[in-house]
């Protein structure tokens, strides 16, 4: 029996003598810990601003205005944060990133303690984690490979979906329980989880700053630098453009598959359950990324996760009610975890580091484009169309939308490194 989940993601590998196993790797273990608070408190935080935003004005634009505003900051500030990443010491600007986005949850905290929270205060709190993520997105990915040898680092990427995926189940409902305990409560557990984000960074130790040959390319070239290495290769590209138009469909359908249980007379807690369906599927897909890996090339890997989705776009119009629905989200997100290990492994891995963290803000920059864009653009389309019909649009939509990747002999050719 595997000892824990890492073990269970990839088969047993074959290290060096001084490579000890990832379970027994202290500093990416503490490192993995506090990004695992963090983002459960970041989950919270999504969640218990606009319920409280909710209750305090009764405006649902209001309440939206939260994730608007801090998504809105991360893509202003996401190039320079890439810039930053391959400039300064990567480490000290993880520390930044979590101290900045502690002190916005306390003064939160602190405002309500005091009842003189204002819907300007929790505004400015959205910039400032949208700010702190686009800067400290970059450098924790950075992290796991100052810290974790080459032949662990597939190894350690999927333990990292496990973390992501289990703090996207259990952030929502965590919010609206601790919110239920008190206005006060699940601020304080984003505070608590930065706070000991923050801590793990200070106790683990390792070199963040960049070649100096790498820094003093950086300084020279501009933060629209991360561009390049995409633009020239056609591997990357197909790979970028098969990741943004799959992001891009999948947010349209949440919101299709959201308005379609409505209209069957779903009520919101069961709406709820059943999209926790995507989270479910995740969290199993990552105790499958080595076999999937193994089972295919990358490239190939990627097309026949993303083609399994346009039929299973349909299924949720089939007979079954939300548990069909429930199992066809799981079923699309069974292989998420391995094609994000893989878009790391494809993209950030194959480019210098002197540029490393400007490809890494471009691309999470460039795929979260897809999340507003997808939900507004199934909002126009729903006011026009069925449900039903939106979904077949979609599905459509995503067969189109991948047959330039698809036709890419890179992509399809492309072989794992060693």
């Amino acid at each position: 029996m595997p000892t824990d989940a890492t073990e269970a993601v990839t088969a047993p590998a074959i290290h060096p003598p001084d490579d000890p196993p990832l379970r027994r790797n202290r500093r990416f273990q503490l490192l993995w810990a506090g990004s695992a608070c963090s983002l459960l408190g970041s989950r919270l935080a999504d969640t218990a601003y606009p319920l409280l935003l909710l209750t305090m004005t009764g405006s649902p634009a209001l309440a939206g205005a939260f994730g608007a505003v801090q998504f809105a900051t991360s893509v202003a500030f996401g190039l320079h944060g890439g810039a930053v990443a391959d400039r300064r010491d990567r480490r000290r600007v993880l520390l930044a990133a979590d101290g900045v986005r502690c002190l916005a949850a306390v003064s939160s905290v602190v405002a309500l303690a005091l009842r003189h929270f204002s819907v300007p205060q929790a505004l400015l709190v959205a910039a400032v984690i949208g700010a702190a993520t686009a800067y400290g997105g970059p450098v924790r990915t950075l992290a796991v490979r100052a810290v974790v040898p080459t032949s662990q680092l597939r190894q350690a990427l999927a333990q990292d979906e496990l973390r992501g995926n289990a703090a996207a189940l259990a952030g929502p409902p965590l919010a609206g329980l601790l919110l239920a305990l008190g206005r006060v409560v699940p601020f304080l557990g984003t505070a608590i989880g930065s706070l000991l984000s923050f801590t793990a960074v200070c106790a683990v130790r390792y070199d963040g700053r960049p070649t100096p040959a790498g820094a003093r390319t950086a300084r020279s070239d501009s933060a629209w630098a991360g561009f390049r290495p995409l633009r020239e290769s056609p591997l990357l590209r197909a790979t970028l453009g098969a990741a943004v138009v799959l992001n891009l469909v999948g947010a349209a359908m949440t919101l299709t598959v959201m308005v379609l249980l409505r209209d069957r007379g779903g009520s919101t807690a069961g709406i709820g359950l059943t999209l926790a369906g995507e989270a479910v599927g995740a969290i199993a897909g990552t105790f499958l990324v080595g076999h999937l890996h193994r089972l295919a090339g990358p490239g190939r890997l990627l097309l026949a996760a993303a083609w399994l989705c346009v039929p299973l776009m349909l299924a949720p119009l089939l007979p079954g009610g939300p548990v069909v629905v429930f199992l066809a989200l799981a079923a699309m997100n069974l292989a998420m975890p391995a094609l994000r290990v893989m878009v790391d492994v494809l993209i950030f891995q194959q480019v210098p580091d002197a540029v490393r963290g400007r490809v890494i803000a471009v691309t999470m920059t460039t795929v979260m484009l897809g999340l507003p864009a997808g939900t507004m653009g199934s909002g126009l389309l729903l006011d026009r169309v069925a449900p039903g019909t939106a979904l077949a649009v979609l599905a459509g939509l995503l067969a189109l939308g991948l047959l330039p990747s698809t036709l890419s002999r890179a992509l399809r050719t492309a072989a794992w490194p060693s």
